[in-house]
């Protein structure tokens, strides 16, 4: 790593110089096949046609112009995703932790609004928000905190997936207003909640008047074979946020809203200097289009139980696995150890993976996965992680 830039990362030592469709080639010509996709960001792979071509165009046209002038682009694709989502409003911006800030801020509205003084958001601990002072706050992750105390106020952690916590915070706390939840914890280590949990939660903020607001940054975009996770159930939220995989690799957030949530901010309550440009909403477009045509959404749902089911027949009573899981092109296979350097391994071998929560390798290939490739992904995978724990057992 260049000395020049500040030492936030810890890169492996690698640089890809060009990808195409589910790989990415290094400066010296290997190939890598990519079960990663950026961290969910690159759903429909590399160097996508149809979103090289919209930014080729637009780029030629016009790149940024501010939100203080209308913009045809952020208009269609602020409809488009009202549409598919059932929401009425959006807001963009250029990350999911700017997203994610947005949705803070409407609940804090939605709070003053009903003389609360000292609005609190009850969040979830193993979750993960984003890092800008709120949002790592948010965050239910010590890592995350430390060393940038004092905290953000104005949050109540709860234990994930238990609904009778937050009913009894319910009971003790006047002040809540919102509820900010993963529908999976993705850096929590893919955690799946039970079937009527996001369900429940949509129960109890009807019955307090509180928002329910899901963070759908990684979720999001066909990832887990639904175009929201949420719509696995029937909890749709009042805010959701978006990201990643909604720009292909160009920089955008979203935050949207229905109902009453919708029309909380008003001229001057914020804004984002990028949020929404030419460029970048061309982008977005364009990825809406190529999962809509080519049906991505169903495919993550055919892929995602192929992969889980290689993987299972794999590796399935081995010693050492405690869980296999997964929802669409989201999975985690959770060791009973600390499996990161499972990350360099599988570079050397020609493949892309992360490990999250310290033992739990997780994929998240893109959208436009091949068959084929989805078969090369679960052998790399099953042959890396047995090998790494009988490697371990030997010791």
């Amino acid at each position: 790593m260049s000395d020049s830039l500040m030492s936030t990362y810890a890169p492996l030592p690698v640089s890809f110089s060009r990808g195409e469709g589910a790989w990415l080639w290094d400066a010296a010509g290997k190939r890598y096949l990519d079960a990663l996709a950026g961290i969910a960001v690159c759903g429909l792979g590399h160097a996508h046609p149809g979103v090289s071509r919209a930014i080729c165009e637009q780029s030629s046209q016009l790149l940024h112009t501010s939100n203080l002038y209308g913009i045809e682009k952020q208009t269609l694709l602020a409809e488009r995703l009202a549409a598919v989502a059932g929401m009425d409003r959006v807001f963009f911006g250029n990350s999911g932790a700017e997203a994610n800030e947005a949705a803070i801020k409407l609940a804090r509205l939605h709070g003053h609004a009903q003389d609360i003084d000292t609005p609190a958001i009850i969040v979830a601990e193993g979750s993960f928000h984003g890092r800008t002072l709120a949002t790592l706050s948010a965050t239910g992750n010590r890592k995350v905190h430390a060393g940038f105390e004092p905290l953000v106020k104005g949050f109540v952690r709860v234990p994930y997936d238990d609904l009778e916590a937050i009913a009894r915070v319910a009971e003790c706390r006047s002040d809540v207003v919102a509820v900010l939840l993963e529908p999976i914890q993705g850096e929590g280590g893919v955690v799946i909640p039970d079937a009527a949990y996001l369900e429940g939660v949509r129960a109890l903020c009807d019955q307090h008047g509180w928002l329910m607001m899901l963070d759908e940054v990684q979720t999001g975009t066909g990832r887990t074979g639904r175009w929201f996770a949420w719509q696995h159930t029937t909890a749709q939220p009042d805010v959701m946020t978006l990201a990643k995989g909604l720009g292909n690799g160009v920089p955008i957030g979203a935050c949207l809203a229905r109902g009453a949530a919708a029309e909380l901010f008003h001229p001057g309550n914020h804004g984002s200097t990028f949020g929404g440009n030419p460029l970048c909403c061309s982008a977005a477009l364009a990825v809406l289009d190529a999962i809509e045509s080519d049906d991505l959404v169903a495919r993550a749902s055919a892929l995602g139980e192929s992969l889980l089911s290689e993987l299972h027949a794999g590796l399935d009573g081995m010693a050492g696995v405690r869980d296999i899981r997964g929802q669409g092109l989201m999975l985690g296979i959770e060791l009973d150890r600390p499996c990161g350097e499972l990350v360099a391994q599988a570079l050397d071998a020609g493949l892309l993976i992360n490990v999250t929560a310290e033992c739990v390798v997780r994929l998240l290939p893109p959208l436009i996965l091949s068959d084929e490739e989805a078969q090369q992904v679960a052998e790399r995978v099953i042959a890396l992680v047995q090998e790494f724990l009988e490697s371990a057992q030997a010791a």
